[in-house]
């Protein structure tokens, strides 16, 4: 008998096109799954059948009140090689083996600019004017170049973006709790002495950091406080790091220009989220992993994981 595998967040009806599933389907039935099942109990009941889960990054959480509730899961793959949402330690009391996959291109690095720019010269009010015959040129841009980029976090991703802020004739500083003088000069960006000079002499920040325990609410009230009124601030690491009541607060009174965001504490965002209406915010759909070539890596990944757990070996295992 086959086992049963199941693709989830198959939002865009894309997975089954962006890798070859026949090479695993004389034993495994692959289901494609594109709508978001929010309830645990729902979700539970629709994959209690299932062998093999194939997860879209930290799009359904996998705690262990979940994983506990299928016995049936023998191995779940994760696309990408971290995800925060699923309980590691939970899945080995279980059995379930947890995989990996990697990923293709740089799409974050392209989507924070894309972020930028837009906020910049102010497109998407521009492209709204012009698509309803609105005001022809009824804002001014703001220059990328002599203006000070300041980034939180200068590991691979804020490394490139670093480099195409000093394409773009920026000047470009950086700080992390671990950012040492020699991997600052090495990227050619300067080192900001502290978290708060940073926020305060920046007229762009981007956030680029892993969230843990010492990210987790870095930016606050406080830290907004201290930004330039003029200053945007873009995030598209992840939202806990950037105190979501705190930034809709300082979104409203002004005491940042605004904001581009590409993800959420909750997604997909409710309808009545204030990221969705907020005038000065440019929001996506968390769409910084979503492109073309990191598809074809993932689920391309995913198959060579099924395949090696067929044969009773693993590759990319997350758990022990």
């Amino acid at each position: 008998m086959k086992l049963r595998c199941a693709v989830l967040d198959d939002y865009q009806n894309i997975a089954r096109h962006m890798a070859d599933w026949s090479a695993i389907e004389e034993q495994v039935d692959v289901e494609f799954l594109q709508h978001h099942i929010d309830d645990e109990e729902e979700l539970i009941r629709q994959l209690e059948d299932y062998e093999i889960l194939v997860i879209m990054r930290e799009r359904t959480r996998f705690g262990a009140s979940i994983l506990s509730r299928l016995p049936k899961l023998k191995l779940l793959v994760t696309t990408g090689m971290r995800n925060a949402s699923i309980d590691l330690s939970a899945a080995t009391e279980y059995g379930i083996k947890v995989c990996g996959t990697g990923a293709g291109g740089d799409p974050t690095t392209e989507l924070t600019w894309a972020l930028i720019l837009g906020l910049a010269r102010n497109v998407v009010q521009e492209h709204q004017a012009l698509r309803s015959n609105g005001p022809w040129q009824s804002t001014i841009g703001t220059d990328l170049q002599g203006k000070r980029l300041g980034l939180l976090g200068l590991g691979k991703l804020g490394s490139r973006v670093a480099r195409i802020g000093q394409a773009f004739g920026m000047e470009v500083c950086a700080w992390s709790q671990n950012l040492m003088q020699e991997r600052a000069e090495e990227a050619g960006v300067k080192l900001a002495p502290s978290k708060e000079e940073l926020l305060a002499s920046s007229d762009f920040v981007s956030i680029h950091l892993v969230l843990g325990e010492r990210t987790r609410g870095l930016i606050g009230r406080k830290e907004l406080q201290v930004m330039r009124p003029t200053a945007y601030l873009i995030n598209t690491s992840r939202a806990p790091i950037i105190d979501q009541d705190a930034l809709v607060e300082a979104l409203q009174k002004g005491w940042i220009a605004g904001a581009g965001l590409d993800v959420y504490m909750t997604e997909p965002l409710p309808k009545n989220d204030p990221f969705r209406s907020l005038p000065n915010v440019l929001s996506t759909p968390h769409l910084g992993y979503v492109s073309e070539a990191n598809y074809k890596a993932y689920f391309q990944g995913a198959i060579e994981d099924i395949q090696a757990f067929l044969q009773g070996e693993m590759v990319r295992q997350l758990n022990t």
